[in-house]
């Protein structure tokens, strides 16, 4: 829960300062019902040892940024606006010369979300973008690492809703791996269940 500062201005023109709780709704409800669900089901002894999710990490390759850097600048605007951080452009570490690219040429973007800008990009995540996918019945729950993080690939960006489709040059795909503290696939899975992601049931 942080503070927000708000500003209003009154019929003498003078501003009125509030401060006003905002909620990041994803964090509380860790602290408040998905710890204590994980402590019943695992038997953690320390609070310590309940998983958490740690960092997000959304990335995207971008092959056709070897012959249009236009591209990337594009893909860095909007994977910002997604992510509601900025996003900074990856670039090569060697040549290959059969695709034409050489060190240092720019390849695709990427952000790293920690803390509220983590839960904020989370919740829009499963409760607005994933249901606006095309024929969209949940996610594979099999995409974890063994190590108990989770991938997920998205084919088109434009199921986030801060994406204007009439000012979108190329259609792109993204992957977002969620970093956990899970010791195992099994706790990571059930925390992130407990956020609400709409895994496939078998």
């Amino acid at each position: 829960m942080e503070n927000l500062y708000v500003f209003q201005k009154n019929q003498e023109n003078w501003y009125n300062f509030y401060v006003m709780e905002y909620i990041v709704r994803l964090k509380e409800k860790y602290k408040a019902e998905i710890k204590g669900q994980l402590v019943d089901k695992f038997g953690y002894k320390s609070a310590m040892s309940v998983p958490q999710l740690k960092k997000i990490v959304i990335s995207q390759g971008i092959g056709e940024a070897v012959a249009d850097k236009k591209i990337i600048d594009s893909a860095v605007a909007d994977l910002s606006l997604i992510a509601g951080q900025k996003a900074m452009a990856t670039f090569s570490k060697k040549d290959v010369s059969n695709f034409k690219l050489r060190k240092g040429m720019p390849i695709g973007t990427k952000v790293t979300l920690r803390g509220d800008r983590m839960y904020e990009f989370l919740d829009r995540l499963i409760a607005v973008a994933l249901p606006r996918t095309r024929d969209f019945r949940g996610i594979n729950p099999k995409g974890f690492d063994g190590r108990g993080n989770y991938n997920l690939g998205i084919k088109e960006h434009i199921i986030f809703p801060e994406i204007d489709i009439d000012k979108v040059n190329k259609i792109l795909g993204m992957d977002i791996t969620f970093v956990t503290s899970a010791n195992s696939d099994e706790e990571a899975l059930a925390l992130l269940d407990a956020f609400g992601f709409p895994f496939t049931k078998n």
